[in-house]
């Protein structure tokens, strides 16, 4: 996998890197995701957009190996927007799975910052 945030996506949702027919739509859509993440406390302390293919992971999440976890929401939330499933309970899946990253990236920031009070 790419360290290009934009090209780790676009390879999951199963767009080849050369292709950039649907580049402003994905960026869009990894960005709006990206402003969630923000609000979770993911992402450096002014927000973080991508506006191409040179934004890497870690300049989103740095060194945080705990935080892997965003790339697969990054995708889902992408996913939903760019190309959602036809099926309702697909949906409503992928819907829980995102929910449940939100609450173990809440978690995971808590943890981190119980952690530096100590």
């Amino acid at each position: 996998m790419t360290n290009s945030i934009l090209n780790t996506i676009k390879e999951m949702l199963g767009i080849t890197a050369e292709c950039c027919d649907f580049d402003t739509i994905i960026k869009t859509d990894i960005n709006s995701a990206m402003s969630t993440l923000y609000q979770l406390g993911v992402g450096p302390k002014y927000g973080f957009t991508i506006t191409g293919a040179e934004e890497l992971w870690h300049d989103l999440i740095g060194d945080a190996k705990a935080l892997e976890i965003v790339k697969t929401y990054i995708y889902l939330k992408t996913k939903l927007l760019f190309d959602p499933p036809t099926s309702s309970a697909v949906i409503a899946s992928i819907e829980r799975m995102i929910t449940e990253h939100e609450s173990r990236i809440i978690s995971y920031n808590e943890s981190i910052s119980v952690l530096d009070n100590l």
